[in-house]
């Protein structure tokens, strides 16, 4: 065990000039008891003046030390609002960085597993400089932790005219591509990456795992409440062209460059709102600005890629919580009370047959009242039945499900994020009062926890791999559990082809 405190500012070099760090503590565990922390390492140029709206470029070399201890810049602006993760906003024009975790940082090391953390926040919000983010407990556990930021809402991913399509994810390309050439002086090695992330994050995990040009760049994949669609071209065509209009601008490089990235951001702001009215969007096509099915650097939908194989040989691990949306059904429920059953179900696709099925595959919700059945409704229509969809287009590939079912304390609901803290085994962290109430369990937090530094490890879990219908679904709950078909109240809408 290391139980020396180490007295100087940790410095490495990278390919473009060397960067400075800070040691903070690590908590619980009987690992390391130090971790490295650099952060707003810059991986591409600030994207702004001729860079705006263009593919990302790599970070010119730079003189003499670069102090890495505070974070970078963000792409995410101003204050966000409620959000259900701390995720703040820190101003500047250098928002593509990397913040490097680690409990060795020095060249000369056996290289440690590598996990790239994405953010959520719907493409459109969201901060790498969340404290929940932190990979000082991975580092604790022999695992190297790299978060990263990219372009987000417009910016990221609004289609123009004339512009490179998916900006967004060729920023998350290019911090793959400065991990891959970085990472060993960290201590990591490059030959063991996984990519990790939940709900935005997730997606960006399954958009990775389906494009042929990202294979090389890493060697596992964990997805966690991830979104499995991609909007078309011609939908992000259409929303890009309406956006433009809107703005009075033309839908070109040049038009957009006129307006201001308040503008921008106050245009967007009603699109990017997810509720009822873009259920049936989220379903069938994607987030009206995520990544776009272009025919070029994403030639098809992530599902069609993983029913094609691409990736099949990369081990997988995916699962959503029981109640993603619940609790914005709760909230929304002098609205909900007016629409009838049948019609909520329709919204999620659900009619005659199959709508039978499952009002009887989940009768014990239903018993509950309407407002926690839409609320299962939507949290099964755009998660938990992507995640049947990914299970069953994967075939043979390595692949692990689970479902994470502990209900929070304040709500009684295992809602939408609920399970980041535990994974990072951060519940010492701020603001987790509000998601998971008083006193979460540090026990699910230790299996979460283990279960991933084992995934990043060794490529497995701990729990059998899931290789057709029926079989085993590791549980997260007081007490955790593997049960068989722990899918099967969501099967009416995702029915195997």
């Amino acid at each position: 065990m290391d139980t020396g405190s180490p007295e100087q500012h940790p410095e490495v070099v990278t390919a473009a000039g060397r960067v400075r760090g800070r040691w903070r503590p690590t908590t619980g565990g009987t690992g390391s008891l130090w971790s490295a922390a650099f952060l707003g390492i810059p991986f591409a140029e600030p994207p702004v003046g001729e860079l705006r709206f263009a593919a990302p470029v790599p970070k010119a070399p730079w003189e003499g030390v670069l102090d890495a201890a505070e974070f970078g810049a963000t792409p995410q602006r101003g204050d966000p609002g409620v959000t259900l993760i701390p995720e703040p906003s820190m101003p500047g024009e250098s928002t593509l960085n990397v913040n490097v975790f680690t409990p060795a940082p020095r060249q000369g090391v056996p290289g440690l597993p590598v996990m790239v953390w994405i953010h959520g926040g719907g493409y459109y919000a969201g901060s790498p400089a969340s404290p929940w983010y932190d990979g000082r407990n991975f580092n604790r556990d022999g695992v190297v932790t790299v978060t990263l930021s990219y372009r987000l809402g417009f910016d990221g991913f609004g289609w123009i005219e004339d512009a490179p399509s998916n900006r967004g994810v060729r920023d998350w390309l290019l911090a793959l591509e400065w991990v891959r050439r970085n990472i060993s002086a960290f201590g990591g090695d490059p030959g063991r990456v996984t990519v990790a992330g939940q709900s935005a994050g997730g997606g960006a995990v399954t958009t990775l795992l389906g494009m042929e040009s990202a294979q090389h760049l890493f060697h596992g994949a964990y997805c966690m409440s991830g979104a499995v669609n991609a909007l078309p071209t011609a939908r992000a065509r259409e929303f890009g062209t309406a956006l433009a209009e809107r703005a009075g601008v033309a839908p070109t490089r040049a038009g957009w460059s006129t307006l201001t990235e308040e503008r921008i951001l106050e245009l967007q702001k009603n699109e990017t709102a997810i509720g009822l009215r873009t259920l049936t969007s989220m379903r069938t096509g994607g987030l009206p600005l995520g990544p776009t099915v272009d025919g070029d650097l994403i030639p098809r939908s992530p599902l069609k890629s993983l029913r094609h194989g691409i990736g099949g040989d990369k081990p997988f691990v995916v699962g959503s919580v029981d109640d993603e949306f619940s609790m914005a059904a709760v909230k929304a429920g002098k609205v909900l009370r007016w629409i009838p059953r049948n019609a909520l179900l329709r919204l999620a696709g659900l009619t005659g047959d199959r709508r039978a099925a499952y009002l009887s595959d989940n009768a014990d919700v239903a018993e509950r009242g309407k407002i926690l059945l839409a609320g299962r409704v939507l949290t099964d229509a755009v998660f938990r039945a992507n995640v049947l969809r990914m299970l069953d287009a994967r075939g043979p590939g390595p692949t692990w499900a689970y479902r994470f079912s502990w209900p929070s304390r304040k709500d009684g609901l295992a809602g939408h994020c609920i399970d980041v803290p535990f994974f990072f085994d951060c519940l010492d962290g701020p603001a987790l009062e509000p998601l998971t109430g008083g006193n979460p369990p540090q026990s699910i937090a230790d299996e979460l926890h283990c279960v991933a530094v084992d995934f990043i490890t060794a490529g497995k879990p701990g729990w059998s791999r899931y290789d057709e219908p029926g079989n085993p679904i590791q549980i997260f709950d007081t007490p955790s559990a593997v049960r068989p078909d722990g899918y099967a109240q969501v099967r009416a809408l995702a029915p195997r082809r």
